[in-house]
């Protein structure tokens, strides 16, 4: 098949990645949710957009527009390696106000105002994703299925169990798998014939025919009380009139493939300390599916110290680039970039995000602290559950989330 005629040359993917993400908390405050970072040293969009790149899909635009900053800079600096001359890019779409003098209302509402960029673009199809999932997926695998049924539009779906279908988009499908009901965030999922414990849930996925997405965009934006929304409005509105198609995501053994919503603290704690385990169920040492960003020149970690009481060192952990355990043990932990741990500390169970330096003589466990933070010497933080919560945020499941300013320290806007 010539280049030109291959279906992810015609493929435009477009990363919805203007979310605030509030259930993230602190995190999300100064940057958005797709802007956090995540595995040590990526950020979480790197994961939709390694996904484009590996598929040779070579034309995103990421639409953006809640605290966007950081992501800006990330994605100037990590992603600019796509040829123009080839046609390839990753452009940045800011909400503009193309169409109407409001921001981005809805995610429908977000496709819908650059649709005269889409149209200049003139994509065959146009792939839709959320810029805030965690997941290795191809995604010529699903435009094959979307041509071979024919569908009008195809969502990438997963099988989840009940209580986690509750916050998400829930189909119900026949044996060919195309939809015929759908559920937005219901509090009763419907679940999947012959499994009671398990529904089909949307990923956010949409694959669309250009011409059919933006028919239905500008009839959607002509609806009054529409809100605007992929789940809410526009798949519930045309899955009994044309061909909606779900494409189950699985792995090469045909199982239920990795794919995480890290919208939480505890679920964004989870996930992170995952990666630390011996065999992950997300590898990123993995050489045919590299995940791409931003690689900041640093040199290599470092443990110093060998004294009985006072020995750099990490077990069952991972230690970015830049990073300095000094005297100190790092157990079941992530350390992300330029983080220096001091003598006689103990970090246990703990995700520790870039530029931290955490006091000597410090016990931190479960613990989430984020950028840039000086943590004061001899802190105890995981110990004291009513300590913790006079002091920081702390998740359900008893996860204390840190920032500067629960110190007094400066806000760094930057993040």
């Amino acid at each position: 098949m010539h280049i030109e005629q291959h279906p992810n040359r015609n493929t435009l993917a477009l990363i919805l990645a203007g979310g605030r993400g509030s259930r993230l908390q602190h995190l999300t405050r100064w940057r958005a949710k797709p802007a956090v970072p995540f595995g040590g040293k990526f950020r979480i969009i790197d994961f939709p957009l390694s996904n484009c790149v590996n598929s040779g899909i070579r034309r995103i635009g990421v639409l953006t527009q809640y605290k966007a900053h950081s992501l800006i800079l990330h994605i100037q600096k990590g992603w600019g390696f796509l040829r123009g001359e080839l046609s390839e890019f990753v452009e940045l779409w800011p909400a503009q106000q193309r169409i109407a003098t409001t921001w981005y209302i809805g995610t429908a509402d977000a496709v819908y105002q650059n649709v005269d960029i889409i149209r200049n673009h003139n994509p065959e199809y146009v792939l839709i994703l959320a810029g805030d999932h965690v997941y290795k997926m191809d995604y010529e695998t699903m435009i094959k299925h979307h041509t071979q049924t024919q569908a009008d539009m195809t969502v990438g779906c997963i099988e989840t169990d009940l209580e986690a279908a509750k916050g998400l988009g829930v189909m119900q499908v026949d044996a060919t798998h195309q939809v015929q009901g759908f559920q937005e965030k219901p509090a009763y999922p419907e679940p999947l014939p012959g499994h009671p414990n398990t529904a089909l849930a949307s990923m956010g996925i949409y694959l669309f025919n250009t011409k059919f997405l933006i028919e239905q965009l500008t009839k959607d934006a002509m609806t009054p009380g529409s809100s605007h929304d992929f789940g809410k409005d526009i798949i519930p509105n045309i899955i009994n009139s044309y061909r909606i198609m779900a494409y189950p995501f699985k792995n090469l053994q045909g199982h239920q493939a990795y794919w995480r919503d890290v919208g939480t603290v505890d679920a964004f704690w989870k996930a992170n300390l995952e990666l630390t385990r011996v065999t992950p169920q997300l590898s990123i040492y993995d050489r045919n599916w590299p995940i791409w960003t931003y690689q900041e020149q640093l040199p290599p970690a470092k443990f110093v110290f060998n004294d009985p009481n006072r020995r750099g060192m990490a077990i069952d952990s991972m230690v970015s680039g830049g990073c300095i355990i000094s005297g100190s043990k790092v157990l079941n932990s992530l350390l992300f970039s330029n983080v220096r741990v001091n003598s006689y500390s103990t970090i246990t169970d703990s995700v520790i995000l870039p530029d931290v330096n955490i006091g000597r003589h410090c016990r931190i466990n479960k613990a989430i602290i984020d950028q840039g933070v000086n943590v004061p010497q001899k802190t105890i933080i995981g110990e004291d559950p009513e300590a913790d919560a006079e002091r920081f945020h702390v998740s359900a499941n008893g996860i204390a989330l840190v920032t500067g300013e629960m110190f007094g320290q400066p806000i760094n806007y930057v993040r």
